[in-house]
């Protein structure tokens, strides 16, 4: 039992770092378990074994060097999940080509930035979803694509890029079908051991934009060794073997669904699910019952809206152990309800960012129930944490508050061709300055309290919204809250909470002050009370707070008016 008096923790050392590439290591696993099943894509019917989709991923690793593409170049990928994705991150590690994760939000003007910022070489995209129509946005960017033949695009906007590869089955001018281009590739095409032989575990091998909260968006450069790394010690905590299926309904194009969990899986012998293309709670549930799921990913929303679905209880889920709640702060409530009504008596909390792979932090089997639904674990292998003073930079003792820092092996590279942004980031001593406000304690064990930028100061008492979520959370009417500042001019800022109620309940403004009052300090009380239907979030589930803030200060502005 640890007994620490300062908040730096190291992680254990008792299982080395793997220092193969993701192709070698994906390979001596492939040999070890040929005939279990690696893929189960529900929504397009297709299931591979391991030894079917290491033949799959060499014919596409083939096919990608037949196209021109050499070690080193940058291929997007902008697609929901599906099979094609798994063996595009697969294929590429295997010839050292950089895959860039391009978000299925983007419109036509970030696509032409991420595009651009790192100078793809090709793009495979998806055609459309919902009402969002891909290939067009393509050929917005690059309407000479009309005019050439598949694979020698000249586009004015975008000199770089020379090939398109779409998903869909019909014919597309100036773009190739991914069926087409994988049949011109070979299983058997000796460059790619030969290639592979080159290639180092510090190589850059993927490349992911973060959210562009604040400007835009940067990509984060990661290795194999970061990946490939992380996505195993993930699995460890999970106790992930190769009897395991682990559902995957979070997006492939953030570190969630690529490391947490294609990685923890292809590193464990386990089996892939994918319940669908994007999120749909029935669909989940759904896929954990026919194929006897032992594993379940997701965000705090999407664990909600699985367990308030209205056919909830018709559903097996006695098959569930283990999985991840990340990608945002995990409610306590809604942990306790996962145990006990999902049967997810092993599930984990993790913690981290793109950046550093992503996890840092995260609880695994052996947590008590009370350290695993209140904090985000310890520190993973082989890192190190580090909780320091925002002014200073001098680690604080432990229980009090400070920013929370990041050091070994998951540390990104940097941030693609942008020196001055990394040096922000990552210290002289290397290590990454996560903007997130935290707490140790003397066990190690690692509390979020929220970012730096959303804490309020209010009257000179610095407030963090998470523990005024995390009191909320206990009203039985109250199905998810957010707490964010608002400007004020006695205060300098005021407590707003946005409430999305359980349905069929009514509740008004005056309730839920009632509720706080003589429960919490009278500055946490939210002055402002407003009932929403949804919040605003990213494809991956993160709350977006800033469109928060900005949409109560119009609000207020306008009240404001009609009072003058």
């Amino acid at each position: 039992m640890k007994h620490l008096s300062m908040s730096h923790d190291c992680g254990e050392k008792t299982a080395p770092l793997i220092e193969q590439t993701i192709g070698s290591f994906f390979d001596d696993m492939a040999n070890k378990v040929a005939d279990n099943e690696a893929l189960v894509a529900c929504h397009q019917n297709l299931r591979y074994t391991y030894r079917q989709l290491q033949t799959e991923s060499n014919r596409l690793a083939s096919a990608l060097l037949e196209l021109g593409l050499q070690r080193g170049d940058r291929v997007g990928i902008w697609s929901h999940n599906n099979a094609q994705w798994l063996l595009t991150q697969i294929a590429t590690a295997k010839v050292g080509i950089v895959l860039v994760n391009i978000n299925p939000a983007y419109r036509v003007s970030e696509l032409d930035y991420a595009l651009k910022k790192v100078g793809c070489k090709a793009l495979i995209s998806m055609c459309e979803f919902k009402t969002s129509n891909y290939l067009d946005m393509i050929r917005a960017l690059a309407p000479e694509l009309a005019g050439c033949a598949p694979g020698a695009l000249r586009a004015a906007r975008l000199p770089e890029l020379k090939t398109v590869i779409h998903l869909g089955s019909q014919q597309e001018a100036g773009m190739l079908r991914f069926e087409d281009m994988i049949a011109r590739g070979s299983a058997d095409d000796a460059r790619i051991a030969a290639i592979g032989a080159t290639l180092t575990p510090n190589d850059p091998i993927n490349i992911q934009f973060t959210s562009g909260t604040t400007g835009f968006p940067k990509g984060a450069t990661l290795t194999h060794r970061n990946i490939l790394n992380n996505g195993f010690f993930v699995g460890e905590a999970m106790r992930l073997s190769a009897q395991d299926r682990l559902c995957i309904p979070v997006p492939l194009y953030h570190c969630f669904g690529m490391v947490l969990g294609n990685l923890a899986c292809l590193t464990h012998g386990a089996t892939i699910v994918y319940p669908n293309d994007a999120f749909d709670p029935l669909l989940v549930l759904q896929a954990v019952q026919k194929e006897r799921c032992t594993g379940l990913h997701g965000v705090p929303t999407m664990f909600i809206a699985e367990l308030d679905h209205p056919r909830f209880a018709e559903f097996d889920l006695s098959t569930l152990r283990t999985g991840i709640m990340a990608g945002s702060p995990c409610p306590i409530e809604v942990m306790k309800r996962v145990v006990r009504d999902m049967h997810m008596s092993e599930v984990t909390i993790a913690y981290g960012m793109t950046e550093t792979s992503p996890v840092s932090c995260q609880s695994d089997a052996d947590t008590p129930l009370e350290k695993r639904v209140a904090t985000v674990g310890r520190t993973q292998p082989h890192l190190e944490v580090k909780i320091v003073n925002v002014e200073t930079g001098e680690v604080v003792p432990c229980g009090a508050t400070g920013e929370l820092c990041t050091l070994g092996y998951s540390v990104m590279l940097g941030y693609w061709d942008d020196e001055q942004k990394t040096r922000e980031a990552i210290d002289a001593d290397g290590w990454m300055h996560t903007g997130d406000l935290a707490t140790m304690d003397a066990e190690g064990y690692v509390n979020i309290v929220g970012r730096i930028k959303d804490m309020v100061i209010r009257g000179g008492e610095n407030v963090y919204p998470r523990e005024i979520e995390e009191f909320l959370y206990r009203h039985p009417g109250i199905l998810d809250v957010q707490v964010i500042g608002v400007p004020d001019k006695k205060y300098g800022e005021e407590l707003c909470a946005l409430i999305i109620l359980r349905a069929g309940i009514t509740l008004d403004e005056q309730e839920v002050r009632d509720f706080c009052r003589a429960q919490i300090a009278h500055y946490k009380v939210p002055r402002y009370v407003r009932f929403v239907a949804e919040f605003p979030m990213t494809v991956t589930g993160k709350i977006q707070k800033f469109k928060m803030r900005e949409m109560m200060r119009e609000l207020l502005d306008l009240d404001e008016e009609k009072t003058a």
